[in-house]
């Protein structure tokens, strides 16, 4: 893997967890390629680009704060691992501390191309309430 493509890599991860911070879906969208397939523990299949900015869309509207607490993150020949915690307060007051391994695959473009993300789906639970 060069020095390039671990730039790259780091790049994109730097990009999306402050955007997700911040609230930009705009900056988020403009991260994944038009083909993007987004799987989240519990899902049945992959979602399309539509549906995972939906996703998108839902959580950085029920959460006016958000913060990542990156554990680990490693680069390999086209993207990275993550392991964080996901620290947010949704609009009633409920509180996460939401532990992912995140799998994310970069292409020779800079967009993400695939989303992979490990999370005890009741963990998140409290946002639903």
């Amino acid at each position: 893997m060069s020095l390039a493509e671990v730039q790259r890599a780091e790049d994109v991860a730097h990009r999306l967890f402050e955007a997700i911070e911040r609230g930009d879906r705009a900056a988020v969208a403009q991260l994944w390629a038009d083909d993007v397939a987004v799987w989240h523990a519990g899902d049945a299949r992959d979602n399309d680009r539509t549906r995972a900015l939906k996703v998108i869309d839902w959580f950085i509207g029920a959460t006016p704060v958000r913060r990542y607490e990156v554990l680990d993150r490693q680069f390999f020949d086209g993207g990275f691992v993550q392991q964080h915690i996901l620290h947010a307060t949704g609009r009633d007051g409920a509180v996460i501390a939401l532990r992912v391994c995140i799998v994310i695959k970069v292409g020779t473009d800079g967009l993400i191309h695939r989303i992979d993300e490990y999370f005890d789906p009741k963990d998140i639970a409290p946002l639903f309430t």
